[in-house]
């Protein structure tokens, strides 16, 4: 093959770099002049994967975008990529550039949203006005995964494209866990049930400013921590959707009077997708309203003990909701329901203490053994992959397994087979006797290898 030649490529950069730094140009029109320099590169690439398919040679178009975000890098007094509006410039064109739009720039495209030139300036400048956006780049690439992790079909090159995310996101928990603490709502909808350790990455995240309490601490009071009164920082567009659908206004009618009646019983039938839409999503239930319906219940159920203290947070409509979803809901959506629970399970906080009571009060109230498996199952499985795992995870496990109310060992179900009773043994032990944490990892527990 013929050696590709880029100098057209890395003059048409310099060009834009130039016009856009010209002093006496107002700023608004070196802004514009950008946004139709990334636009035309953004087309002409989606032209030619159009034309060109699987011959798709995406290296021209990583040359520019990236040769771009070096160039205005660079400090300037003109217009430099500090500007929050050149931020958004180059993340429009990577929206328009998405996996799913254009599957042949994948590699290039992930590398270019973790570009040192970009991510840091997305995270650190204008008072997190940039995190909308990388939430909307890291949900494209994981709605891209979802179907190929859902179905458990990696190819050699989606496998690398999984990896270079997991990666991404491991750097996110490492240097700025706020963004994921933030963010896990939106990302979680994204990421598929069969995902475990990608989802506890996200859920693991706590704020740089807190210190974990051990959650192996003979008799940790977790109700008087002094954190886990504070509410956390959500942003999820599911619950903005939610908020502002018919549903919600017959769930604040039931919250407040417990009528009509008949509301839990329908309920399950509106958590259904088409026919064609569950097709497609590989499930019948709409697990994004499922999720927004969780957090919501839970949101009010705190609101309104924070009102009135002597009101008990097991009796309640909210929790009505939540036993009947249980009862009621068939082993698939009863599972994405427990989920959707376990997913609040994060840091010390309100709603990890809420929801962990929740699930906790499922348990010991259960009328069905099912419906105890599938929360030791969604509790478990979170548990037996690779580290990290969520503080408000481990505390609610190791409440189970130890209060004597929950009986746990006495269901059949952690002796139904010699490997999982000897599964269940290795993952108490963890919990009840940790090692020494000279590694200075705090809340994490060694990783059991199941038989």
């Amino acid at each position: 093959a013929a050696q590709l030649s880029f100098v057209a490529v890395d003059a048409y950069v310099r060009l834009v770099a130039l016009l856009c730094r010209r002093a006496g140009e107002p700023i608004a029109a070196r802004l514009a002049l950008l946004g139709r320099a990334l636009v035309a590169v953004a087309r002409t690439a989606m032209r030619d994967t159009d034309e060109r398919g699987a011959a798709f040679n995406p290296r021209p178009y990583y040359r520019a975008l990236a040769g771009l975000m070096m160039e205005l890098h660079a400090p300037d007094s003109a217009l430099d990529a500090s500007h929050p509006q050149v931020l958004a410039a180059f993340a429009s064109a990577l929206l328009a550039l998405q996996p799913l739009r254009v599957p042949g720039f994948a590699f290039a495209w992930l590398e270019l949203v973790s570009h040192r030139c970009f991510l840091p300036r997305l995270l650190v400048d204008h008072s997190r006005k940039g995190w909308p956006l990388l939430q909307r780049l890291l949900t494209a690439v994981l709605k891209f995964l979802e179907p190929f992790l859902r179905s458990a079909e990696l190819t050699e090159t989606v496998r690398l494209l999984y990896r270079g995310t997991l990666r991404l996101l491991l750097v996110l928990l490492h240097d700025f866990p706020e963004f994921l603490c933030d963010h896990h709502f939106n990302l979680c909808d994204c990421i598929p049930p069969n995902c475990i350790q990608m989802r506890n990455l996200v859920l693991s995240a706590f704020p740089r400013n807190m210190r974990l309490p051990d959650p192996f601490t003979p008799n940790l009071k977790v109700d008087l921590l002094p954190e886990i009164t504070q509410s956390p920082r959500v942003v999820a567009d599911a619950d903005n959707a939610f908020r502002a659908s018919p549903l919600r206004a017959e769930l604040d009618a039931y919250l407040t009077t417990r009528t009509p009646a008949a509301f839990c019983a329908d309920l399950r039938a509106r958590l259904l997708l088409e026919p064609r839409a569950a097709a497609a999503a590989g499930t019948r239930f709409n697990v994004p309203l499922l999720n927004a319906l969780v957090l919501y219940v839970g949101v009010q159920a705190i609101q309104a003990n924070r009102k009135d203290q002597a009101s008990p947070i097991t009796h309640s409509a909210p929790m009505d909701v939540f036993q009947r979803l249980a009862a009621e809901l068939d082993t698939e959506g009863r599972y994405l329901f427990l989920n959707a629970v376990a997913n609040q399970l994060r840091y010390p906080n309100c709603h990890t203490h809420y929801f962990s009571c929740v699930l906790l009060y499922l348990f010991a109230e259960a009328t069905s053994e099912i419906v105890q498996e599938q929360i030791t199952r969604v509790l478990l499985e979170r548990l037996i992959v690779n580290r990290p795992h969520p503080w408000g995870l481990l505390i609610t496990f190791i409440e189970l397994i130890k209060n004597p109310r929950y009986n746990f060992w006495g269901h059949s179900f952690t002796r139904c087979a010699p490997d999982i009773e000897r599964l269940f043994e290795s993952v108490a032990r963890s919990c009840i006797a940790p090692p020494s944490k000279s590694d200075g990892q705090e809340g994490e527990m060694p990783i059991p290898v199941s038989a």
